[in-house]
């Protein structure tokens, strides 16, 4: 892992995922699969942004959530995933809006890098268990939970780490 960083050094978190992803002497050790839920792990924290190990069996999945204002990235280690993302804007009256999602598919190898205001889920909708590192910036703090009926996003419920994760 890289060193601590200042705050003033901009912290390219895909580097760093894609970096641990691709090392699998550093997360093979580590990483269980849960047989009701996916199983994560918080690899590293720093001033600047903290990494997770997550690992997925098949159909085991996120549900739609943001990342609380924490911008991040994430990378394939093992391998695949699929991320539905709602095509509009992240804003405060996003829950009650009428919102599309986009697909993709990501292999392993593959980054994915996203801002602040990113809405999404993750799923494992392949055959074969799936590993992924992800991290966040600055370290995540809280999460929004979203149901979509019938095209309209409402918010499920908010969540506090130390609380709720």
């Amino acid at each position: 892992m890289p060193a601590l960083l200042s705050t003033s050094v901009r912290v390219d978190l895909a580097e760093i995922v894609l970096d641990i992803a691709s090392d699998d002497a550093r997360w093979r050790p580590l990483v269980r699969f849960g047989e009701t839920e996916r199983w994560y792990t918080r690899l590293d924290v720093t001033d600047d942004y903290e990494v997770w190990l997550l690992s997925w069996l098949p159909g085991q999945r996120t549900g739609i959530h943001d990342h609380g204002g924490s911008a991040g990235a994430f990378a394939v280690a093992q391998g695949g995933v699929r991320e539905d993302t709602v095509d509009q804007p992240w804003s405060e009256g996003l829950p009650g809006q009428r919102v599309t999602l986009s697909s993709t598919h990501l292999a392993a190898g593959a980054t994915r890098r996203f801002d602040s205001r990113h809405v999404h889920e993750v799923v494992n909708d392949g055959p074969v268990p799936a590993v992924t590192v992800h991290a966040y910036a600055p370290a995540l703090d809280s999460m929004s939970r979203y149901r979509l009926v019938n095209g309209i996003l409402t918010l499920a419920t908010s969540e506090r780490a130390g609380d709720d994760w």
